[in-house]
């Protein structure tokens, strides 16, 4: 495990010289100590990203040239998935199929964006019809400049792929800051870049706490573009830092998001989808549907099945084969999603399964699968997002009843409908006031499609050619094409 910054091509101790620990939240136990960027090795990085967009190779390469990177990169992690995922798991405590696919996916996504690198060569300009014949316009797209990217800890490979891929792909140079609790992968993906023949500056990783060198990265004036993804206070503060150099900002947010089912629901399909929606990564998810809605009838049949089966849900260490439900990330973290229990329950909800630790693993930040029902419409755990293995259960009398309780939410990041009516599902998505609707399923995520959300969910859209967009700047060219004077101050 690298235990330097990776800036302008070099690994570098920090300035300061500090380390912080790495705990693996299944054992306790501090695994390495990462080090610990501040401010100066910030501007370190910025610097050299600076230097590498204004004057080195990469913004002036063609696309083809830079997919060619990219898929350098996307192979090396498919030939180091295994590795990868094994360090997912001791840094985040994920089960390791789950960190697996999470690096057939980061890989993927470094693929899909070398396509659209190739995609800007075929299009290089869009000529633009004029109301006046004297004159022609043209669009061109350029990269933005130096990115910062800011990334959590619930996927920390995948969701600086989210990022760091579109970016390269258009052309900007990056610093990327992980989470301090999940540092381990993004420093391996200096490694890999380097070993991809990116060229130096390119892309600056500088592991270190949030008031440390996150809030430098966010505060300084040499990044153009900031990109986050993260909790809603840490967005605004982010967005905060932003507005004073007017910075070009895009924010992936927090989510409280629904998933309705309808009478007619198959109730074995219902119950696989509503676990997936909010177990997957122990809910630990931006958009995990943890508020569920159940049609009255299907109420009581659907909530019989769903504690039954969350009960065998098998939770352990994420290394561990058979583990379907790891530890959550850290202490913090663990204590946070037990206070907000106990908030909602003296709120007057009932704890209809789960809600405290394991018999058996007194070690690590495991909880059991946790089922809440009987919730009033303001009880805490209802309208603010857990991010744990925590799912609101709550009956719904209609179609308008649904819509009315899913969208009285301050977030709007995703939402789910299922039925067997398809015409009522399509409503339903519609009337949703959400950025990403699943009908039938919860969470299955594409490269392919935009992610992002309305309200407080965020700013922007990921993935998708709307990820690429992200870091492009639009320009517009018009030229004076007669040969005739102006003549506005100048007659004859």
């Amino acid at each position: 495990m690298r235990d330097k910054l990776f800036i302008d091509g070099q690994w570098l101790a920090p300035v300061e010289g500090g380390t912080f620990p790495v705990i693996d939240p299944a054992t306790e136990e501090t695994v390495f100590h990462a080090p610990a960027g501040t401010a100066r090795d910030i501007d370190h990085a910025v610097r050299a990203a600076r230097r590498a967009f204004d004057h080195g190779p990469w913004p002036r390469l063609t696309g083809k040239e830079r997919a060619a990177c990219l898929r350098r990169i996307a192979g090396i992690i498919l030939a180091r998935k295994e590795e990868l995922a094994r360090i997912e798991v001791r840094d985040n405590g994920k089960p390791l199929p789950e960190a697996i696919w999470d690096m057939e996916d980061t890989a993927g996504c470094f693929s899909f964006y070398a396509g659209l690198a190739e995609e800007l060569d075929e299009n290089p300009e869009e000529a633009i019809a004029l109301s006046e014949p004297r004159f022609s316009s043209k669009v061109v797209r350029e990269p933005v400049g130096v990115a910062g990217a800011i990334i959590p800890w619930n996927y920390p490979l995948l969701m600086a792929s989210w990022k760091v891929a579109p970016a390269l792909a258009a052309g900007c140079t990056m610093v990327l800051k992980p989470s301090e609790l999940t540092p381990l992968t993004a420093l391996e993906l200096g490694a890999i870049a380097e070993e991809a023949g990116l060229p130096a500056g390119v892309l600056n990783i500088v592991t270190g706490l949030g008031p440390d060198a996150g809030q430098p990265l966010s505060e300084h004036p040499g990044i153009d573009k900031l990109a986050f993804t993260g909790s809603v206070p840490t967005g605004a503060k982010i967005m905060a830092a932003a507005a004073r150099d007017i910075k070009n900002v895009s924010l992936e947010l927090g989510g409280k998001s629904p998933f309705v089912v309808f009478a007619d629901s198959d109730l074995e399909k219902a119950v696989e989808w509503i676990m997936f929606g909010i177990f997957w990564n122990q809910g630990q998810v931006c958009s995990a549907t943890s508020r569920v809605l159940v049609e009255e009838s299907l109420y009581p049949a659907l909530l019989e099945r769903l504690v039954v089966e969350a009960a065998r849900i098998t939770i352990g260490n994420g290394l561990e084969n058979g583990t379907l439900l790891g530890p959550l990330v850290s202490r913090g973290q663990y204590e946070k999603v037990l206070a907000a229990i106990a908030r909602g329950a003296k709120e007057g909800a009932t704890i209809a399964s789960g809600g405290k630790r394991p018999a058996g693993l007194d070690t690590g930040y495991f909880l059991e699968p946790t089922i809440l029902t009987d919730l009033a419409e303001d009880n805490f755990v209802w309208t603010e997002e857990i991010f744990g293995p925590v799912v609101c259960v709550k009956p719904f009398r209609d179609e308008a009843d649904a819509i009315r309780l899913a969208n009285d939410s301050r977030f709007g990041l995703a939402a789910a409908v299922m039925s067997k009516d398809r015409a009522r599902c399509e409503r339903v998505a519609r009337a949703f006031r959400a950025g990403i609707v699943w009908v039938n399923c919860s969470q299955p995520t594409f490269t392919e499609a935009p992610w992002g959300g309305y309200k407080q969910s965020g700013i922007g859209r990921e993935l998708g050619r709307w990820g690429l967009s992200n870091y492009l700047e639009t320009k517009q060219i018009t030229a004076f094409e007669a040969d005739e004077p102006w003549g506005w101050y100048i007659k004859g």
